[in-house]
């Protein structure tokens, strides 16, 4: 019996350790449609695009799915599958009717929960403890095909985006390697999807990243660490300059006084935040570069900065 063949839409880890995984099971891979990388953008992650040349694959990087002549020579393949791995497009109606056996995607979340844009920095936003990947039929509609299987996956108090997002990624794999069988020999679960109100989240931009100070010091801490470095950074005026707030932690300490502070204890910098909370900052930068904290958190001892 010939092997299955898959044309694979990828990019990111998730989308190479995907294409490893299918390859890894002796399923043709015909032709893999990854995205041109974004000059402005942190490269932090694998490349879908030297996988493929690794593996001798042929590769295209098309400027817009959507294009009829994708869809024909999509078609031409005569693939059993369609496999989409963290691609930035949506896959319209022509391509998911090329694949004769159906067109999956997996997803960096445990659907319902989360479809859209950006599902791991939106959970970690949220003060979710855990989440996962989801590997589900694709339809035109974002996110809300039956769903074959899923991994979760935990998420602690103090891991930031990119730890969770290696998490997601192993999850992935998991998933796809047990769901493998079941797809090629056409008897994996297929389970309809409650599209849960409220689930649907969009592209979150840099200014996202804006601290309010008047918040709960939790919700600061899950800004903080959901938008951390790769990523573009959760950010605040302290002392009328703008500082970066890389990294902070939740600490038992007491203010010194009510209302917002920026303070020094124990060699600490620490801030009050909205609701009597305190953070503790752990690495953070203003326009001169990275800030030395030891010194700060003497001179704060000292004499505390208003926030806000």
């Amino acid at each position: 019996m010939s092997a299955a063949r898959a044309v694979v839409f990828a990019y990111h880890d998730v989308g190479v350790r995907c294409l490893k995984a299918l390859l890894s099971a002796g399923v043709e891979v015909p032709l893999v449609v990854t995205v041109r990388d974004d000059p402005s953008e942190q490269q932090w992650y694998a490349s879908v695009a030297a996988t493929a040349a690794d593996y001798g694959l042929t590769t295209i990087a098309p400027p817009a799915a959507s294009a009829p002549e994708l869809a024909r020579t999509v078609s031409e393949l005569q693939p059993d599958f369609l496999f989409s791995f963290y691609y930035r497009s949506l896959l319209g109606a022509p391509l998911l009717r090329a694949a004769r056996r159906g067109a999956l995607n997996m997803h960096g979340s445990l659907l319902p929960r989360y479809r859209g844009r950006a599902p791991v920095n939106w959970a970690i936003l949220r003060g979710e403890r855990e989440t996962g990947a989801t590997l589900h039929y694709m339809v035109e509609r974002a996110d809300a095909g039956d769903i074959v299987d899923s991994q979760a996956v935990p998420i602690l108090v103090d891991d930031d985006a990119r730890q969770v997002f290696a998490k997601v990624t192993v999850a992935a794999e998991m998933v796809l390697t047990r769901s493998l069988p079941g797809l090629l020999a056409g008897t994996a679960p297929r389970r309809a999807q409650p599209i849960l109100p409220g689930e649907y989240f969009g592209r979150r931009t840099p200014e996202d990243g804006r601290i309010d100070w008047r918040r709960p010091a939790r919700e600061i801490h899950d800004l903080v660490r959901a938008v951390a470095p790769p990523f573009p950074g959760a950010f605040a005026e302290v002392a009328g300059e703008r500082w970066d707030i890389r990294r902070t932690r939740l600490s038992t300490r007491t203010a010194p006084a009510a209302g917002l502070w920026l303070f020094g204890a124990d060699g600490e910098v620490c801030a009050a935040c909205g609701d009597g909370g305190v953070l503790r900052l752990l690495s953070a930068a203003n326009g001169s570069g990275a800030l030395d904290l030891d010194r700060l958190a003497a001179a704060l001892a000292a004499r505390p900065l208003p926030l806000g």
